[in-house]
């Protein structure tokens, strides 16, 4: 042979030394295994797997109630605002005169509809609720829904849940063709799944692979479901589906190094995604248990100081004052490993186990401290991710700021719970907010050089910035604070 020529099929036992096609017809003598690795058990009569799977029945049954989103935002558009600056930097510095819309963008007009992004859905009832991902929805002023008759549909957000990334919508529409609800937690690795969705906007496109890992912990709120089904931006909110035509899950995240397709995707559980749903229809928003503490992981290295064992459990690191822990006698250093009959294995599952106990709730709390096992007694509180939704014609206190931002005062409770003098709480942000990087619950301290105290001080203060100039908002995010700058907006009343 020449060298670094491949072998072809046919000639593979010449290639690497075996015996000839007569030795190999009469078959291997019996041995045991190669330097006695692997079993020498007789093989199962039948094969572990049988062919193919054929998805054209399933996709029949389930496309029609796939549907596709797209979102529209009335904001100014911050491709053009840094059109602007660029050419004022040029002019100003090096005398170059740049004409309108210098990248050779036209010019759109500021309150002109703009298309914010496109993702995927699926009909939850007859009667017109469409599930979805939060993220598809997050920030825009209307919500068009498609068909795969190509009837379309302006939907109205009925609630959205950030934690879970799960949306639910509703069109005026009935007779529509709903999905059959499975159980992920019956998912098994290895198992053959689909997708259906809106890839890069083309409608209905249908990806399958199988189920690689659950209960994946990736640093969300709700462990997810891992698998290689081909999963690209637009198939977001679309339905990961089970053999039998169920839904198993909700499309929702890639790992990507480039921003398309890189043979891990993630899907939100059905269970959750219909837990938050049943929430939203009826009120809107999710309320969720909590203890007020702050954790971490525990290492095996600490288990084994501690006397702990197994590395398992959440190390409690700080207590928030006046909170459900403090008051059952949690401290720093404690280690939860179990809450009401429940296993704490990572310090992630305490969130989520903490969060789906009803607010009142009276649970027995195990922690593990200085050497041994305690029982304490906790009243679970309330954790609301309420997000009013502005009624139909009536603009949200955020769409008629400057900033994009809606604001409600903070108590002197919650002034003591955050070690704060002052500040006033985000209630609501529109799509400009979010640009700028906003969120709600987020806790604004000063806007420019002054301390803000209500929300009365921050509106009148918002309304005199200049439009020429950015302002810079001090917000305070969990345990850290850092400004954000934000160009004011004209708006009207």
């Amino acid at each position: 042979m020449q060298p670094g020529r491949a072998c072809l099929p046919f000639l593979l036992a010449a290639c690497i030394g075996m015996p000839g096609a007569a030795a190999l017809a009469a078959g291997p003598a019996p041995q045991a295994s190669a330097a006695g690795f692997g079993s020498t058990a007789p093989a199962p009569a039948g094969p572990l797997v049988a062919g193919l799977p054929d998805f054209t029945r399933l996709v029949r049954r389930v496309g029609p109630s796939v549907v596709n989103i797209r979102t529209y935002t009335r904001a100014p558009d911050q491709s053009a605002r840094q059109d602007e600056q660029t050419r004022e930097f040029l002019r100003r510095f090096f005398g170059i005169p740049l004409p309108q819309g210098g990248n050779g963008a036209s010019a759109q007009a500021p309150d002109e509809e703009r298309p914010v992004g496109v993702g995927s859905g699926f009909i939850l009832a007859a009667n017109g609720y469409v599930l979805t991902n939060a993220h598809v929805v997050d920030g825009a002023e209307r919500i068009v829904v498609t068909l795969t008759d190509h009837r379309e549909f302006t939907a109205r957000l009925v609630g959205a849940d950030a934690r879970t990334d799960v949306a639910l919508l509703k069109i005026d529409a009935a007779g529509l063709p709903a999905v059959r609800i499975g159980d992920s937690a019956r998912l098994q690795v290895g198992e053959w799944v689909v997708a259906i969705g809106s890839p890069f906007g083309l409608d209905n496109t249908v990806t399958a692979g199988i189920v690689s890992a659950k209960a994946r912990d990736t640093g969300d709120y709700t462990p997810l479901i891992q698998t290689d089904v081909a999963v690209n931006p637009g198939n977001s909110g679309g339905p990961l589906i089970d053999m039998q035509g169920r839904v198993v899950g909700m499309n929702s995240q890639i790992y990507s190094r480039t921003g398309g397709f890189m043979g891990i995707s993630f899907a939100v559980p059905i269970d959750q995604a219909i837990a938050v749903a049943t929430q939203l229809k009826a009120g809107g928003h999710v309320v969720r248990g909590k203890i007020g503490v702050v954790i971490d992981g525990v290492s095996s290295q600490l288990a084994q100081a501690l006397g702990l064992g197994s590395a398992r459990g959440a190390l409690v690191s700080a207590v928030q004052k006046g909170g459900a822990a403090d008051a059952a006698g949690v401290r720093p250093g404690d280690i939860i490993t179990a809450i009401d009959g429940h296993e704490v294995q990572r310090a992630s599952d305490l969130p989520r186990l903490v969060g789906a106990i009803h607010p009142g709730t009276h649970v027995a709390l195990q922690v593990f401290r200085l050497g041994r096992a305690e029982s304490l007694q906790v009243t679970v509180g309330s954790w609301s991710d309420k997000a009013p939704v502005p009624a139909p014609g009536k603009p949200s206190a955020a769409a008629l700021s400057p900033l994009g931002v809606g604001v409600v005062d903070l108590n002197q409770e919650q002034l003591a719970q955050l070690g704060l003098r002052g500040g006033v709480l985000v209630e609501s942000v529109d799509a400009y907010g979010s640009a700028a990087g906003l969120r709600v619950g987020d806790v604004l301290e000063a806007l420019n050089d002054a301390g803000l105290r209500t929300a009365a001080d921050f509106s009148s203060r918002a309304a005199r910035l200049p439009q020429d100039k950015a302002a810079a908002l001090l917000v305070r995010r969990g345990e850290s604070a850092t400004y954000v700058l934000v160009h004011p907006r004209k708006v009207s009343e």
